[in-house]
């Protein structure tokens, strides 16, 4: 069964912790988060402090930190410190993917490769039997409350087809634009771990979990 990761982007960190409390109370596991530098994306989100603090309050959660930030060897350490779960990372941030996957690996957590809509399938071949994580950008990074654009549909489909042909376990998340109106075709199109924000955060969050959870479960 497929999984619900919303993004504490599009949460109003003014109600955080009534927020994850009402995550944590309709079993959600998962929690994105977005680190953003304001280089790789025109955007600033937080950074590790914000993270460790949130670990050290909810224990529970399965941290899946983005990075969308240029040079991602330079905080890979201190993401990990602060308690991720899964890391993944843009292939053009950086010179040196695989070290990067080594150094998540060595700590004993999982790590991916996160593709930008016209970023193809080919920045995971090489690498794809070190990979935990394919996350599909299905917007253009950095902001939350953009449409999905409707290329990553095929991209989701050719992942899931080189992942079964790598024949590893690895998971397929994707990340942008996914909204209760269009989740059953994202599912459809191989996904199993889903990023939602805005179309959970602002909206009334329990009757959205309601709605993700029965179409997660089918």
């Amino acid at each position: 069964m497929a999984s619900l990761s919303p993004s504490l982007l599009a949460c109003n960190f003014f109600e955080l912790e009534k927020n994850l409390d009402i995550l944590k109370n309709k079993g959600i596991r998962y929690l994105h988060l977005d680190v953003m530098d304001g280089n790789f994306v025109p955007n600033i989100s937080f950074g590790p402090a914000i993270i460790k603090q949130i670990r050290e309050k909810y224990p529970e959660f399965i941290f899946d930190c983005h990075l969308m930030v240029n040079k991602p060897e330079n905080v890979i350490n201190d993401i990990l410190d602060a308690g991720a779960d899964i890391i993944t990372f843009h292939p053009e941030a950086t010179f040196h993917p695989h070290r990067i996957i080594q150094t998540v690996h060595k700590a004993g957590k999982k790590c991916g490769l996160a593709l930008n809509p016209s970023t193809g399938l080919e920045s995971c071949k090489y690498i794809i039997d070190d990979l935990d994580i394919i996350l599909v950008m299905s917007v253009n990074p950095g902001f939350g409350g953009q449409s999905f654009i409707e290329s990553q549909y095929l991209k989701l489909i050719d992942a899931r087809n080189m992942i079964k042909a790598s024949k590893k376990d690895i998971i397929l998340e994707v990340d942008g634009g996914v909204k209760t109106s269009n989740i059953d075709k994202v599912l459809e199109s191989g996904a199993d771990l889903i990023v939602s924000g805005s179309d959970v955060f602002n909206h009334n969050i329990e009757s959205q979990l309601d709605i993700y959870n029965q179409k997660l479960k089918r």
